[in-house]
């Protein structure tokens, strides 16, 4: 096997015009759908995880409780490629809807998908936060939902932050699957160019290189979102003192 012949043959056709629009189209999209996956996902997240910790005294606590179970047992029973292939061919026409693009299909499901993880993850965060805190913000007269959004939550965010870095290299992961409902992404580009040289050694392992730098460009964000917050942190605390 001539790697160094092979190698000349996939950057040539890679830096052709075409397929270098096609390559970076794809990139984008896959970060693209990760990010926004990512945001919709805390922000359902949250919520549910809001609804899994209040206590449950009435009845509308005790329903939405039931529907939130639902909710992340339908999502983290089923894999990513099922949930897409079922939103963009069975309930889109069942529906009726039309005109709706893979790619917005795709977020959706990355999002709804991501919020049954990540309920999970910010409930752990939540309960992590000492219960003093909600006790201090009720005396202040803060209504218990002020309370979790303004003082809880935030404080929460910090101790999952790793977590939820775990979770966004797992939604880059993912995007892989987006082929199956035509969204054009890292993987349908350069399979693209893998088929018109009728060899895709070359561009498989690129692929493998550009989810290694995303993956490593993720978690040195992640790091430096947490030294920040301890900055911050120390700050304050210098403050007080």
């Amino acid at each position: 096997m001539n790697w160094g012949v092979k190698w000349k043959v996939f950057w040539e056709t890679l830096s052709g015009e075409f397929y270098r629009k096609l390559f970076f189209q794809g990139l984008i999209n896959t970060v693209k759908i990760a990010v926004l996956g990512l945001i919709i996902g805390i922000f359902i997240g949250t919520v549910i995880a809001v609804v899994k910790v209040m206590p449950k005294y009435k009845k509308l606590p005790k329903a939405l409780d039931k529907i939130c179970d639902v909710y992340v047992a339908i999502f983290r029973g089923t894999p990513m490629v099922v949930q897409l292939l079922i939103a963009y061919y069975v309930l889109l026409p069942v529906l009726g809807i039309r005109g709706v693009e893979a790619i917005n299909v795709g977020i959706a499901v990355f999002g709804m998908n991501s919020g049954a993880y990540v309920s999970e993850i910010m409930r752990s965060g939540i309960n992590s936060v000492d219960k003093g805190q909600m006790e201090a913000g009720r005396a202040l007269g803060l209504g218990y939902a002020v309370t979790m959004l303004k003082i809880v939550v935030p404080q929460a965010v910090k101790n999952i932050l790793p977590t939820l870095g775990n979770e966004f290299i797992t939604l880059i992961k993912e995007t892989s699957v987006l082929s199956f409902i035509t969204v054009y992404d890292l993987y349908t580009a350069l399979g693209a160019i893998g088929s018109k040289n009728y060899d895709t050694v070359m561009p498989y392992l690129f692929m493998a290189f550009i989810y290694i730098v995303l993956v490593l460009a993720i978690t040195f964000m992640v790091k430096g979102l947490e030294k920040l917050m301890a900055k911050s942190d120390r700050k304050k605390a210098g403050g007080v003192i």
